[in-house]
């Protein structure tokens, strides 16, 4: 099963991943984010961590592009949603992690609940600590597992919109729809 495959790939660069020793691991030097918004069409390479500080140039940086972009309200992205993206896109050794939907003020998050299905009245999007995604030439099943494996948050599985929403609330994992 490509599922149970996809799994076992990811535990196994995990593994070795743990198995480098935290010197290599730790003073890589730079953290950086190469992010593609599909409704924008911007692009980003940010550098927010550097030398062992976060770069506040580009964290806001970064929040302009994860504003709403349909009334283009910016509002602070928290620092562990940045850093569960930089996790997955190390994970997945990926060139580019593709954003569908970032912050979302209010406003969208109740135009949105009315005209669709699977979103929530209290969305994390809505305090900037969520985000939906998906990576170019993976798996949308080998992205959960990845966001899974790591252990940050929530994950939510949307194989018919094509994108996996992962927040910095309480560990868990839903999919949409229920089979």
């Amino acid at each position: 099963m490509i599922e149970r495959r996809d799994f076992l790939r990811l535990g196994l660069i995990a593994g070795v991943g743990a198995l480098m020793p935290g010197s290599l691991m730790a003073n890589s030097g730079t953290k950086s984010l190469h992010l593609y918004h599909i409704h924008t069409h911007e692009r980003v390479l940010a550098t927010f961590w550097a030398d062992g500080e976060y770069i506040y140039e580009e964290l806001e940086n970064l929040e302009y592009f994860l504003r709403d972009y349909r009334n283009d309200q910016i509002h602070k992205i928290d620092l562990d949603l940045i850093e569960y993206l930089y996790a997955i896109q190390s994970l997945l050794h990926s060139k580019e992690i593709h954003i569908i939907s970032a912050f979302r003020s209010k406003y969208t998050n109740n135009y949105l609940r009315h005209h669709s299905k699977g979103v929530a009245k209290n969305s994390y999007h809505t305090k900037g600590k969520a985000v939906d995604i998906r990576v170019p030439g993976v798996s949308l099943s080998t992205l959960k597992y990845a966001a899974l494996s790591l252990k940050r948050g929530g994950v939510g599985y949307y194989p018919r919109s094509n994108f996996v929403h992962i927040d910095t609330g309480m560990p868990r994992y839903w999919r949409f729809p229920k089979r």
